[in-house]
């Protein structure tokens, strides 16, 4: 039998990364920027709430509509720094670092159809502590929820040549 033979039987590829730990460090990076604007619209809310008659040093009431609505805007403004960032370049801040690009299942930059889905199923992934992120260690593609439910894909970008 010759060497060449041998290199006929190729071995059988490999699953794709689950990139779990990209996915938790990209997150980590995500939510300074994201509590920064979090910040920002708590200060908008609060200088509405002292200016509307209340005291200067009273806080908004826990649980009531107007905390409810805060909390509400802050998600719409994560989701819309999440996606308007996977829209125009796939990466969010804390996603260059670590190479890691959102694509739609064509290749394509994702619809925002696609990308609200991403969102709001990635939402409910992290509120189930995390079960759809660590799903992907048992999925036969490697894929998350919110890939799932969406048709995107999370993949890690090589390093450019020098």
């Amino acid at each position: 039998m010759s060497s060449n033979d041998t290199s006929a039987a190729d071995p059988a590829p490999s699953k794709p990364a689950a990139l779990i730990g990209w996915r938790l460090f990209a997150l980590f990076y995500d939510f300074w920027p994201v509590a920064a604007l979090w910040l920002v619209a708590s200060a908008a809310f609060t200088i509405a709430y002292t200016l509307s008659g209340h005291g200067q040093r009273e806080n908004i009431p826990p649980f009531s509509a107007l905390q409810w609505t805060l909390w509400f805007v802050c998600w719409l403004i994560a989701g819309g720094y999440a996606m308007l960032s996977w829209r125009r370049g796939g990466q969010t801040l804390g996603m260059r670092p670590w190479r890691l690009r959102v694509i739609g299942a064509d290749g394509a930059a994702p619809a925002w159809r696609a990308l609200s889905i991403r969102y709001a199923v990635g939402t409910l992934s992290l509120a189930a502590l995390g079960l759809g992120f660590w799903w992907a260690w048992f999925d036969r593609e490697r894929l998350t929820w919110h890939d799932r439910a969406s048709g995107t894909r999370m993949l890690r970008v090589p390093k450019r040549p020098k």
